[in-house]
């Protein structure tokens, strides 16, 4: 079995939007590789043309005995990205043991490898958001997908790898191809459903002095962005080693809340709730991308406004999907 590029997480949120621009380039030899398993996620393969389908046991199985065909690129984008997900040791095998397997075939046959590593690495963020590599060792990730994350990270700094693939901290991302993600979606997603149905964003009430409610910041970025970055790699093979994928400036919940009802034509309307008490000690009140690194390999595309990718985002694809949320 051979093809052009593969997709692992290939029908997840990012990696089908990767298959996508891709078609839109006019490539559609793309081996997707995927746990449909009983999710919608199979919905948002519909309208893309890829060459194959491949289960990710099935294609784990030929990986690790040498029995996959050549490919230009590969983009690791499956994994488990369930921040609330307790099982360590799933997480341990799914998101690091087979991320080291697809890099050694990657290497061994001379396909450019690019991977997804998270923002979620970088813990509390009392160590900052650089992603160099002397900091990398630093860091101390508050949940065990973040160091699931973080182990592969490690791994591939210690053995020198990242000299010759691409590992991408993905901070907040949102846009089309989530919906199936349940209790992961974005915060966009999820205010998109709520003011359908109740007129009201619900944001959690701050657990930390130092910021009012609503007033914890993320680097929201429109995964259209982060899709340009995977595919500039791509075609960057010299550019190698981790970045940051994110817009490099943080701003608000309610930020992110006003542009959903700005973008749905209606009056900002926010109330606040309890966060729970298992969340308050691993929430992260603050994150900011350091896209220096990023910028100094030689990307220079801007990144979307939060507002404007916002509207795209609710008028090019929740609006003409408004029957899922109603």
């Amino acid at each position: 079995m051979t093809a052009q590029y593969i997709v692992t997480g290939g029908a997840g949120f990012i990696g089908s939007n990767i298959v996508a621009s891709l078609n839109e380039q006019g490539i559609d030899d793309i081996l997707v590789v995927d746990d449909l398993g009983t999710s919608e996620k199979w919905s948002n393969l519909v309208g893309l043309r890829y060459e194959d389908y491949l289960d990710k046991d099935a294609f784990r199985e030929l990986v690790v005995t040498n029995r996959l065909g050549a490919a230009k690129a590969v983009f690791h984008m499956g994994a488990c990205s369930a921040t609330t997900e307790r099982d360590a040791s799933y997480l341990a095998d799914n998101n690091y043991r087979v991320t080291r397997e697809l890099c050694a075939w990657c290497r061994d046959k001379g396909a450019r490898f690019i991977y997804a590593s998270s923002g979620a690495t970088y813990g509390d963020g009392s160590l900052g958001y650089s992603d160099r590599d002397e900091v990398t060792p630093t860091l101390k990730p508050l949940n065990m997908y973040g160091y699931s994350k973080h182990m592969f990270d490690l791994w591939a700094l210690r053995h020198r790898h990242l000299d010759r693939i691409v590992g991408l901290k993905f901070f907040n991302v949102y846009g089309p191809r989530e919906d199936h993600k349940d209790d992961m979606r974005s915060v966009v997603n999820k205010a998109y459903g709520q003011i359908l149905k109740t007129g009201t964003v619900k944001l959690f009430k701050s657990s930390h002095p130092d910021y009012g409610d609503g007033e914890q910041v993320r680097d929201f970025v429109y995964v259209k962005d982060a899709v340009k970055v995977c595919l500039w790699f791509a075609e960057n093979p010299d550019r190698n080693g981790l970045f940051n994928v994110g817009t490099g400036t943080c701003r608000t919940w309610k930020d992110l809340a006003s542009a959903v009802f700005s973008a749905m034509g209606k009056e900002t309307n926010i109330s606040f709730i309890d966060m729970p008490d298992h969340l308050k000690a691993k929430y992260q009140n603050h994150t900011e991308a350091d896209i220096s690194k990023l910028q100094e390999a030689g990307y220079d595309t801007p990144f979307t406004s939060l507002e404007d990718g916002v509207a795209d985002y609710v008028k090019t694809w929740l609006d003409p999907h408004r029957e899922r949320f109603e």
